[in-house]
């Protein structure tokens, strides 16, 4: 299988290179802004342009079944300037890129930010293992910032490319939690970050409440990977949203329906960890 893997040098570009790209089904093509001189990730054959860049892009879906599409501008403090050209446009690009080059399939990375209201509200007690609220993917979508609507967006006009035309046929959207890099890739990954940049001490309460988020939030690199895996290998799904996230005791988004569409089986779980990695 041909897959297109757009914003591939970021968190969850990299944990698909890390875990897929050996795999012998997958024959992947790499589209980022830049290139890798140098790094752990140097030496990939890469594709550079822009999503705003149609030409570019259109070229690079010909002969693709599938694209990944994880380019985007990703903080939810950006304003609509940030995100019109790249989550906007890009979403727009992509769709019709696959239309006219005939892709059958889009992975599409969306965030947890389009449910992100529910959070706001509750925490941070939704942090907390006893707390009991569940999101499913028949929830009425709620975005906590231009970020987690630019999403959303991208989430719908999915559903009208394969509900109103031939291409693509599928369309998978994965509300992604908290993917992050190898280094980080762990429960404790968000607060270790904040102490290494000095914003906070280890052992403080903001410490503390960003390995509980974490702990609820975290999906693993090699959890969101096989989650990958079963979109590009099911054949069922013409479009679908679903949570990606590990199998945290204390997570507050559904699983059940990923598990049961298609056949995801995360292993890993925040609550298995009492300290970073030493």
């Amino acid at each position: 299988m041909n897959v297109l893997v757009t914003g591939t040098y970021g968190r969850c570009g990299t944990a698909i290179i890390d875990h897929l790209h050996d795999d012998d089904r997958y024959e992947f093509t790499y589209y980022n802004r830049s290139d890798r001189e140098e790094g752990p990730y140097s030496g990939y054959d890469t594709v550079v342009g822009d999503i705003a860049d149609y030409e570019t892009l259109r070229d690079a879906c010909e002969g693709q079944d599938a694209i990944i599409h994880l380019a985007a501008y990703p903080y939810t403090d950006g304003d609509w300037g940030d995100i019109f050209e790249p989550n906007i446009i890009g979403m727009y690009n992509v769709l019709e890129a696959a239309r006219e080059a005939e892709v059958e399939s889009i992975i599409f990375g969306s965030t947890n930010h389009v449910m992100g209201m529910y959070e706001l509200e509750n925490a941070p007690e939704i942090y907390e293992r006893d707390h009991d609220l569940v999101i499913d993917h028949t929830d009425p979508v709620r975005p906590d910032s231009y970020y987690g609507a630019s999403k959303s967006f991208g989430e719908d006009l999915g559903r009208y490319y394969v509900e109103g035309g031939e291409y693509p046929k599928q369309f998978y959207a994965i509300r992604i939690c908290s993917v992050r890099m190898p280094e980080y890739d762990h429960p404790y990954g968000d607060a270790e970050i904040h102490v290494a940049e000095g914003e906070f001490e280890r052992g403080s309460d903001e410490y503390e409440e960003q390995v509980a988020r974490m702990k609820a939030t975290w999906q693993s690199r090699r959890d969101f990977a096989h989650q990958i895996d079963c979109c590009l290998q099911d054949d069922s799904v013409a479009f679908d949203v679903f949570s990606g996230v590990s199998d945290n005791r204390r997570r507050w988004y559904d699983l059940e329906h990923a598990r049961a569409r298609i056949g995801y089986d995360p292993q890993d779980d925040g609550e298995e960890w009492d300290a970073p990695p030493e």
